[in-house]
């Protein structure tokens, strides 16, 4: 009896043993499958990368001019319309000239009454009559008419509005009977004029992004006008202050320059515009793509396997026998997409695009790889 317990014994406890292991097998293999089936790569590759600034600005004219009068008067005719094409020196409005018709009048009555006395004055002067001081006086008298004869007749001149320039009339001129007033600070703009055949974009670039765009460099931009249609510019000239001018603190009060600096700088950059078929209007808005460098044939991986550290830039590698290392790597320029690999991978081999984080023992722990990253900032 004591042989049967004891063989059975033994029996129960090599089939314990069988299923432990079997269970351990078991789990140990979903385990690595589901590890494996959690871990995604990407090979590291070669294409033709560009990296790109993005920017927002508006379309304007290369040339335009506002048209004010000289003189204050009323606008007696307005000889255009809107969209209307003028040339250089052609009369676009004409101002009421009553008044100053009348001080031009005036003015030659008071220069031929001078004149006359200071004909008799020098005369008298001349035979001793008079005195060399009544003389200087009656000279005065005539110079001053002359001048005010001069400045009457300039004004009345001035009752004829010109372009100053070929263009086209962009916008409604003021209606006739307004008052055109001239002033240095606040003049009344009779019409705008402007050459439409020439554009430009001012666009607004981030002070993060400024030191990669160049006078010359080529760009892409749409409008909400033509969803479908891509036109090109290229940069020529880059503001050398922002455009707020914040770092003038002579103009601006201590409240405001406080404000100002927790707000983003920007930039004004000018690009010329190319439009052969004329789409383009002034005030539409531009979304602008500047290339500021191409790299063709580079190494590259997507930005998402590209992670920092206090240590740099690193990409987790994948080697042929399943295990994993980070790699610490020199990125180049960045697309939207992908980053170049100066240095630190090869062709071919794989990067993890997946990321697990680490189990911690509370859950307000944060892993210590951290999530996905971007560029350095």
């Amino acid at each position: 009896m004591k042989l049967n317990w004891k063989l059975k014994a033994g029996v129960l406890a090599v089939l314990l043993a069988g299923c432990a292991f079997g269970g351990w097998h078991y789990y140990t293999a979903q385990q690595a499958a589901k590890q494996a089936a959690a871990v995604e790569t990407t090979p590291v590759i070669r294409m033709d990368i560009k990296s790109t600034v993005s920017a927002t600005g508006t379309i304007r004219p290369v040339d335009s001019v506002e048209v004010s009068s000289k003189i204050t008067a009323r606008l007696k005719t307005v000889e255009v319309k809107e969209n209307d094409e003028v040339k250089a020196g052609q009369v676009v409005a004409t101002l009421d000239a009553k008044d100053y018709a009348s001080k031009r009048d005036q003015a030659q009555y008071k220069v031929t009454n001078t004149q006359a006395e200071y004909e008799r004055i020098r005369y008298l002067y001349s035979i001793g009559a008079d005195t060399e001081k009544q003389l200087e006086d009656a000279q005065m008298n005539y110079d001053t008419a002359v001048s005010a004869l001069s400045q009457a007749e300039s004004d009345a001149s001035e009752t004829n509005i010109l372009a100053p320039m070929d263009g086209t009339v962009v916008g409604e001129p003021k209606t006739v009977g307004t008052m055109a007033v001239a002033t240095s600070d606040n003049p009344t703009v009779i019409m705008r004029i402007a050459d439409l055949s020439t554009k430009k974009i001012m666009a607004k670039v981030d002070e993060t992004d400024i030191g990669s765009v160049k006078v010359g460099q080529s760009a892409t931009f749409t409008v909400d006008a033509y969803t479908d249609k891509t036109f090109t510019a290229r940069v020529t000239k880059i503001s050398q202050t922002d455009t707020a001018n914040t770092w003038d603190t002579s103009t601006s009060s201590s409240s405001a320059s406080a404000s100002s600096s927790a707000a983003v700088i920007y930039y004004y950059v000018t690009l010329e515009v190319d439009d052969p078929e004329n789409l383009l209007l002034p005030a539409m808005t531009a979304r602008v793509e500047i290339n500021t460098a191409d790299k063709p044939d580079a190494l590259v991986v997507p930005i998402s396997t590209l992670k920092t550290d206090a240590n740099g830039s690193y990409v987790i590698v994948r080697n042929p026998d399943g295990s994993q290392e980070n790699r610490y790597v020199q990125a180049g320029i960045y697309s939207d997409d992908y980053v170049e690999i100066v240095d630190g991978l090869s062709e071919g081999e794989e990067v993890v695009s997946t990321y697990t984080a680490k189990k911690s023992s509370s859950s307000s722990k944060s892993s210590s790889h951290g999530g996905p990253g971007g560029p350095p900032m």
